[in-house]
């Protein structure tokens, strides 16, 4: 790419500016947002071209290496925190008046793996700028256009984490970039952390809060990840679903039997784990297990919170493909704030063209349960076991030994994942102070208040942050909902990316009254 660009002038003519004492800060002019915008998609282009697999050390400390100097070129300080091979990343804007309130931003470089065959397009790493054509259909345009004077906000730029979540990060890099060409300052302490493994429910997460205690040290946490409501509409989410893994095996026979010798004999285990498994659920899709939605109270505050969200259930389940939708909550907001219980993957035997005609040894289901505050992954996995057993199984631990299988009917294991910062759900209350101060920094950028999202259903590693740092947290979701995020095509659109830069730059100009 050219070295002299609109993004490159932008920091020279910045670069001898150093930000204003923090205080109320002015938001900056729609042409300086635009401005500074604009002049960051050369940077975002630029490393969305680097492959940032969860998994792979070297892609990881790529993006981790090209971020600081991103963040040291804005005049932060910055440091990498070892985390095994797979550094995760700090930044902090310095010289900060003693008892200023300090905000921790997180984010995450890492993303998905990808299938570069279901991709539409020459790579997944080399970013592709498209439009929907007259058909409806994305067709490539040159990515020169992407860094000229005009954009449309219609387009789209097309590469695995162009939004999940390398978007959020250029957009907070570029709202700095505003706000420093309006002579201004964030009116708060500004700390970052970027993870490196989210995308594999940050495992080591915890570990390098725990590492970095001091450092990390924040009154308020806001989290940037995740979709907007698909209206696009300025969105707030106050908390998080967590989840929880676990393995359920049904034995049958000692080896698979032939089923025509042992069929009407010996009990097939995969229709037995249909039973079992359709015992934990209703046809109204409502889970079945004694007191599995029992912590759970919706007080009418709360209603009314989820009942204003504008939310368009018709096309929901069209875009889904269903008729109807399940009975756990009275609309789609309700149904979650409870615990799921999913059916992820089945298996007895073989399917296909390598089926034989036999009597299993054993079926299995992995689940994946979505936990809420009110229900920790620990009282589930009892529920669960506790169910299974009143089922008339027996549970062991691995393989049935032959006395097991002489006294016992039913056998079945139950083996649950182990704990990790994705499983705990959290949820910050509406009416605190952190969720009082971004409501009024989106009322004073948009004019209107924000749509505001109780919980959402997915799940972020908020958990573990909050309980080591014991700080309260809002989710600031920024890019468009149709973003294909974790598959194939992944995009942001453009409109979405200007908006967020606007919404960013207004909470870094937003005072802070209290540290509580």
């Amino acid at each position: 790419m050219p070295k002299t660009s609109s993004r490159h002038l932008l920091l020279t003519a910045l670069s001898g500016c150093l930000f204003l004492p923090l205080a109320q800060a002015a938001a900056p002019t729609p042409a300086q947002l635009q401005t500074a915008a604009q002049a960051s998609f050369r940077e975002w282009a630029e490393v969305l071209a680097l492959p940032n697999d969860s998994v792979v050390p070297a892609d990881i400390q790529r993006n981790a290496d090209w971020f600081e100097q991103a963040f040291k070129r804005r005049g932060l300080t910055t440091r990498q925190l070892p985390n095994d091979g797979k550094t995760m990343l700090f930044a902090e804007l310095p010289n900060a008046p003693a008892g200023t309130p300090t905000v921790l931003f997180y984010m995450h470089l890492d993303g998905q793996a990808v299938k570069a065959s279901e991709w539409q397009q020459e790579s997944p790493w080399k970013p592709t700028l498209k439009q929907r054509n007259g058909a409806g259909q994305w067709e490539a345009l040159p990515i020169d256009r992407l860094f000229g004077q005009t954009v449309d906000p219609e387009w789209r730029l097309f590469a695995r984490s162009s939004a999940d979540d390398k978007a959020p990060i250029m957009m907070l890099l570029a709202a700095l970039d505003a706000l420093k060409a309006s002579g201004n300052a964030p009116a708060f302490h500004l700390k970052v952390l970027l993870d490196s493994e989210e995308e594999k429910s940050s495992p080591s997460l915890a570990a390098v809060i725990a590492q970095n205690q001091a450092l990390l040290k924040a009154d308020r946490l806001v989290v940037l990840d995740g979709p907007m409501h698909p209206s696009n509409a300025p969105t707030l989410v106050f908390g998080n679903r967590g989840v929880a893994r676990a393995t359920l095996k049904v034995y049958g026979p000692k080896q698979d039997s032939h089923s025509g010798h042992y069929g009407n004999y010996a009990a097939n285990p995969a229709q037995t784990l249909a039973r079992l498994l359709a015992s934990m659920k209703d046809d109204d899709g409502r889970v079945t297990i004694a007191g599995y939605y029992e912590p759970v109270k919706l007080d009418d505050d709360s209603r009314r919170i989820m009942a204003a969200v504008p939310d368009d259930e018709a096309a929901l389940r069209k875009r889904l493909g269903i008729a109807a939708a399940e009975k756990v909550g009275g609309n789609y907001q309700e149904a979650m704030q409870y615990p799921s219980l999913n059916v992820r993957g089945m298996q007895a035997a073989e399917i296909g063209s390598r089926a034989r005609t036999v009597v299993p040894e054993s079926a299995t289901a992995e689940l994946d349960l979505r936990t809420v505050p009110e229900t920790p992954p620990e009282s589930l996995y009892a529920l669960l076991a506790k169910h299974i057993e009143g089922q008339g199984f027996h549970l062991v631990n691995g393989v049935p030994t032959d006395d097991d299988r002489a006294r016992y009917p039913k056998l079945a294991s139950f083996e649950s994942a182990k704990v990790s910062a994705s499983s705990t759900a959290v949820r910050t209350d509406l009416k605190s102070p952190i969720a009082t101060w971004l409501r009024s920094a989106f009322t004073k950028t948009y004019g209107k208040e924000p749509v505001q999202i109780r919980m959402m259903g997915g799940t972020v590693p908020t958990g573990s942050m909050v309980d080591a740092l014991k700080v309260p947290f809002v989710i600031v979701p920024l890019v468009n909902a149709d973003n294909n995020q974790h598959s194939a095509n992944e995009n942001m659109r453009l409109g979405n990316y200007l908006e967020g830069v606007r919404g960013l730059a207004g909470i870094l100009a937003e005072p802070i009254a209290s540290t509580k």
